[in-house]
């Protein structure tokens, strides 16, 4: 999906308050500094005032010395990571996922569960915040342990089956080392459980990548477990981003879990002021968020399919850029300036986590869409990649392999793309890249696979770019 159109820096807040006109305490931070004086310097605008620290060392001490005026204490209840009391608009899929592992408390085995929901729509927060209440009661879950991965970091069914036994493992001679066939290291976690013993809830975020780079097999293995071991049982908790992951699993796959289902309907621009209202009050010191921040961060994030994560990472970017300008108020403008900054860290972050060839992929992309300025089809986007893999020095991987990877970065948000008829040709794909070229080419091109068939550049350039300027229209 293309980026949302911004908003102008001088635009009123979505829901427009009187005082934001007339009373000056709440007007645009850049306009804000007392009568007769100039505005406070920022960064490249001049030379230091007298008093300025001269080094690193004396920079980060004055920082530490200065006590935030806009936040009440530590900013993680701005992040994701953070689990609240309470889960606005949430109470609904708290009850079903408590009461589908409750029965562990009693001592009975609960049904497998998958969770499904667009990025954002707090799967994660549930099951970990379900999590913490069963573990509070210590006496009747001792005999509960919660395994919880991200399959978005793990690769292979050989590191993740390594990674659940070496958790139970409670020394160093005990784990499952690299180099033991598959078998073997089903063999070792299975053990591992069974001195734990009891019941093992295994929670597998994005579970939906997991099977997409390496199949269904892992699952199978993981759903049959309970007839191996001895002492232990597993129950299996999946959270998918994919409405129509299980489309993607064999039938005896889907048999053998026979899971409860819980979906999660992604938050809308209300919902989500709401959450950031309750963050804002726990995070902020009283007073300081101007009328149209909550607003304008949920209306930016419930564009993007309601993810609350990126709204919560506005509003948090937001304050740190207005402590940064000295200022003692949360205003739009620094909203507009946060959702600028966020757009290229998402991209970076992106590329870099990215494996090899898809990022080879994506190199190819970008170099095909930046000679067209138009849609470019598969066929001719896998040539490319095997150029560009072949001068690199990899071996490219079959079209299968890529056709997969192009269903990644799809999903990613980085390209679009849609089916097109090609008469007697048949059907393919047509690929539109939705990212600023300009910023994800030089991002990609700092990786050291990418680093040899990148652009060059002039000897002593600097590459500069406009993070804070809510006046960059187009994706381009």
């Amino acid at each position: 999906m293309p980026p949302a159109p911004e908003d102008p820096p001088a635009e009123a807040p979505a829901r427009p308050d009187p005082t934001y006109a007339a009373n000056p305490a709440v007007a645009p931070v850049g306009d804000r500094h007392p009568a007769g004086t100039a505005p406070p310097p920022t960064l490249g605008s001049g030379p230091a005032p007298a008093g300025t620290p001269s080094s690193a060392s004396e920079f980060l001490d004055s920082l530490l010395q200065t006590k935030s005026e806009l936040f009440r204490g530590s900013k993680e209840v701005l992040r994701d990571s953070y689990i609240p009391s309470r889960l606005p608009h949430r109470e609904q899929q708290v009850r079903q996922v408590a009461e589908i592992l409750a029965p562990a408390l009693r001592g009975d085995i609960p049904s497998n569960l998958l969770i499904y929901g667009k990025i954002g729509t707090g799967k994660t927060a549930v099951v970990a915040q379900v999590r913490q209440e069963i573990l509070r009661r210590t006496e009747l879950a001792s005999h509960i342990s919660f395994v919880s991965l991200n399959c978005g970091n793990i690769d292979t069914p050989y590191s993740l089956l390594q990674t659940i036994g070496n958790t139970f493992a409670r020394h160093e001679a005990e784990r499952i080392p690299t180099g033991w066939s598959l078998d073997r290291v089903q063999g070792g976690m299975r053990r591992l459980m069974d001195t734990k013993g009891g019941t093992i809830i295994l929670v597998l975020d994005e579970i939906d990548r997991l099977v997409a780079r390496s199949g269904d097999s892992v699952l199978y293995t993981l759903s049959q477990i309970n007839t191996e071991l001895e002492t232990a049982r597993m129950v299996l908790v999946g959270i998918s981003n994919d409405l129509k992951f299980t489309n993607q699993l064999d039938a005896r796959v889907r048999s053998r879990l026979n899971e409860e289902k819980i979906l999660f309907p992604p938050y809308d621009a209300v919902q989500l002021q709401d959450i950031l209202r309750e963050r804002a009050r726990e995070a902020f010191k009283e007073g300081v968020v101007d009328p149209g921040v909550v607003e304008r961060c949920a209306a930016y994030a419930a564009l993007e399919n309601g993810d609350a994560r990126r709204a919560l990472a506005l509003l948090r970017l937001a304050a740190e850029m207005a402590e940064r300008d000295h200022a003692k108020r949360i205003t739009p403008d620094h909203v507009v300036k946060a959702k600028n900054r966020l757009e290229q860290d998402i991209i970076v972050e992106c590329c870099r986590t990215l494996p090899p060839h898809c990022k080879v992929l994506l190199y190819a992309i970008l170099q095909s869409y930046e000679r067209r300025r138009n849609g470019v089809l598969t066929g001719e986007v896998y040539e490319s990649y095997k150029r560009l893999a072949e001068r690199l020095g990899l071996q490219p991987l079959h079209a299968r392999s890529i056709s997969n990877y192009v269903s990644e970065l799809e999903s990613l948000g980085l390209i679009r793309a849609t089916i097109v008829s090609r008469g007697r040709g048949g059907r393919t794909r047509e690929i539109i890249v939705d990212v600023p070229i300009s910023e994800t080419m030089p991002a990609l091109e700092e990786d050291p696979l990418i680093a040899p068939v990148g652009r060059p550049k002039p000897r002593g350039q600097t590459l500069l770019t406009n993070f804070d300027n809510p006046g960059r229209t187009g994706p381009f």
